[in-house]
């Protein structure tokens, strides 16, 4: 962390250092310039691990793909070798289940080595005994939001020089350790960012703005952020509250957006659950809500993927994803909340007991909001409605065949092979999605099937029913009056304000300025941030 930076936001107030306990670490640069980092880890992990030196080897890849691949080619070239000492090659990413993680803070069988290839999960949220060894191929995966598309892009980016440290630092947790980098010296020093572009300037920022919207901030640009984000981002997110109905036409919060506020949730999900209680199915919305709060339920392992597809296929709901979870948990519930029934079906069991804490606390909450909870029992269109609702600003409409393009910007999205929409003989004309994200190509992220008329009728303000016997003249007319009723709130607004300003500056008393050290924050909101 930098504290320097902590220290003269808060007023230049004393830092207090307390050192780290580290064994002593080498740090070796690679002489050329790497053009295949897994290729080089593996060559480099198959060179430490021919010496006779003891110790553990950590491998640090940016993504699971990666982690597959590097174990694969690893575990390839030593059957290659003649009368090469045993090696125990062990992955470790978030999708992972929980028996295999565990695996990897197993002690080797003596006379064996360990060679665990990790995410950055392994830089800072745990720690391995026996790590004397560390390859760092230099990159790590970062989600990064675009919000003139509204789109997440999950990238490689190269790693920072201080996740680098970070990295290298784990050789040296149980003793002297020794750290390899694929990538030169001078791509660290000089082209490495010093720390990691933190995360309020490149993701979503709606959640936030709402939060601070319901603390009674009224100039979001003007708010004293440590790292302020963009101003495209916030300006963004206002946007996306105010076409839910949680800000109104001059950006305060509406009786709706403080009901909103209640729910750690982001805005739509909060939207679909308050919407859910007069549609008369908050009951299922709140199981789908809980769903998306985790990630994804489902895995794949490794040579048996085939087997764990077409036991999903079974919970699969043909026409949406976000009722497909629906179907899972309840068949979960039928069978008593069973562990052993998630491992016979390719499901988590720990991110399932995770979504019915969150299931409970969202419940008290409603309960608090004096919400009913109510179930709509098989009638899945009142449901599909309702997700229509909080999610008709990222609608799509079919161009191709499985291809979509967003019905507002025109951006091309693709349904994603894991999706229950994928692969169906008819594609449903409209579609609503969770979240767009960039990976391969721009991938729709839980899916749901909605009729056109819905979209017109939930999003008047994007989207209307084609009329016969409407001329241009009618819709200038309405386009018109409605411009003049927005121009009409504004100046009541304006006044409103002027009232409020004038009755503050009476009632202030005039008192001498007190000069605060440390008060340098940049009190202007950056236009762009260059990534």
């Amino acid at each position: 962390m930098d504290s320097s930076k902590f220290a003269t936001f808060f007023g230049n107030v004393p830092t207090f250092t307390i050192p780290g306990r580290t064994f002593p670490v080498e740090t070796f640069f690679a002489k050329n310039v790497c053009e295949d980092y897994v290729d080089g880890a593996v060559k480099q992990a198959l060179q430490i691990h021919l010496q006779p030196d003891e110790g553990d080897i950590l491998i640090f890849m940016p993504g699971q793909e990666d982690i597959e691949v590097t174990c694969e080619v690893l575990t390839e070239r030593l059957g290659d070798l003649d009368a090469a000492p045993p090696l125990t090659v062990l992955p470790i990413y978030s999708q992972l289940p929980a028996d295999l993680q565990a695996k990897i803070f197993q002690r080797a069988p003596p006379g064996q080595r360990k060679c665990i290839v990790a995410t950055n999960i392994a830089e800072t949220s745990l720690t391995v005994d026996g790590i004397m060894y560390v390859i760092d191929c230099g990159y790590c995966k970062l989600k990064v939001y675009n919000p003139r598309i509204g789109m997440d892009a999950l990238q490689i980016y190269p790693v920072s020089q201080a996740n680098a440290r970070q990295r290298a630092g784990r050789a040296g947790r149980t003793g002297p350790g020794k750290a390899f980098c694929l990538y030169t010296q001078r791509q660290f020093q000089h082209e490495l960012l010093s720390a990691t572009v933190p995360e309020i300037q490149r993701t979503n920022l709606a959640n936030t703005v709402l939060l601070l919207k319901s603390l009674g901030v009224e100039d979001l640009l003007a708010f004293h952020f440590m790292d302020p984000p963009p101003q495209d981002t916030i300006l963004n997110s206002m946007y996306q509250l105010w076409i839910l109905g949680a800000l109104d036409g001059t950006g305060a919060l509406t009786p709706l957006g403080r009901q909103m506020a209640e729910f750690p949730l982001d805005p739509p999900q909060c939207h679909m659950l308050i919407v859910s209680a007069q549609m008369g199915c908050s009951a299922e919305v709140l199981i789908i809500v809980s769903m998306l709060s985790v990630p994804t339920v489902f895995y794949r392992p490794q040579g048996r993927e085939e087997e764990s597809d077409s036991v999903k296929e079974k919970f699969q709901v043909p026409e949406s994803d976000h009722l497909t979870l629906l179907h899972l948990y309840n068949q979960w519930k039928s069978n008593n909340y069973s562990s052993s029934w998630c491992t016979e079906h390719f499901v988590h069991a720990k991110a399932m007991r995770k979504v019915r804490e969150v299931r409970q606390q969202l419940k008290d909450i409603l309960q608090q909001q004096r919400l009913p909870l109510l179930s709509c029992g098989t009638d899945w269109d009142t449901v599909r409605k309702c997700i229509c609702s909080a999610y008709f600003q990222q609608a799509a409409r079919l161009k191709g065949i499985g291809e979509y393009v967003n019905c507002r910007t025109g951006m091309p999205c693709h349904l994603h092979p894991t999706s229950a929409l994928f692969g169906l003989g008819n594609s449903p004309d409209y579609v609503v999605y969770h979240e767009l994200m960039m990976t391969s190509k721009e991938y729709m992220h839980c899916v749901t099937a909605v009729d056109g008329r819905w979209l017109a009728e939930l999003g008047p303000m994007f989207f209307s029913v084609k009329e016969t016997g409407k001329t241009n003249r009618d819709k200038r007319k309405e386009a018109a009056v409605h411009l003049q009723r927005m121009e009409e709130e504004m100046k009541e607004a304006e006044h409103k304000m002027a009232e409020e300003k004038k009755k503050k500056d009476q009632d202030v008393p005039v008192k001498q300025e007190v000069a605060t050290p440390g008060l340098a924050t940049p009190k202007r909101t950056p236009h762009r941030l260059g990534l």
